[in-house]
């Protein structure tokens, strides 16, 4: 059985653009500036983003504070696919893709990146994946969405938006890299 996303399980209305292409790129420099500002600088620092949408999110940021802070940052992709909770339900042969850490996470400060903080399992899932590859001196969290609905103890260091969302709502994001589109999507499950 392949992986359905909800945008292919169900059928989707869109209530809403929550953000533009341009808002997106403002709120990566506040982003970046806060990182920078949080962490005195960017020695130590790497940015690993959660595979798909939490990658062009991680080297964006890694590009902002490479040019606020005139230092090269490293940056990586995290596949979390086997150490996700829901795996039985994903389908019988899950995909996994190569993770590429680009560097050693031990005794950094590595700001984790996803898309949407949503229940807080995804993030789960990519600390036990995290930890596979060291031991980080800090992990701290960077989404660009966080819609609430938390099931586990996590919350986000730094945030693009706070969106208080119902349980039939879905955020959607896009980015260039990705899908060909720069917005983020507040959607609907149509009965």
């Amino acid at each position: 059985m392949p992986t359905s996303t909800p945008s292919q399980s169900f059928s989707l209305r869109e209530k809403a653009q929550l953000m533009s292409a341009s808002e997106i790129e403002r709120t990566l420099v506040r982003l970046a500036h806060e990182i920078v500002e949080k962490n005195g600088g960017s020695e130590r620092l790497c940015l690993i983003g959660i595979r798909r949408r939490g990658v062009p999110l991680a080297e964006r940021l890694a590009k902002l504070i490479q040019q606020i802070d005139k230092k090269p940052v490293p940056c990586g992709t995290l596949d979390i696919t086997l150490y996700r909770d829901d795996l039985s339900t994903v389908g019988p042969k899950p995909v996994v893709q190569k993770t590429e850490l680009g560097v050693a996470v031990t005794d950094m400060n590595v700001i984790l990146c996803d898309d949407v903080l949503y229940t807080g399992r995804t993030v789960r899932a990519a600390l036990d994946a995290l930890f596979d590859h060291g031991r980080p001196r800090r992990v701290q969290l960077c989404v660009l969405i966080d819609r609430g609905h938390r099931e586990l103890p996590i919350e986000a260091a730094f945030v693009g938006r706070m969106v208080q969302t119902t349980g039939r709502e879905i955020i959607e994001v896009k980015f260039q890299e990705v899908d060909g589109a720069e917005k983020v999507l507040l959607v609907e499950r149509a009965d």
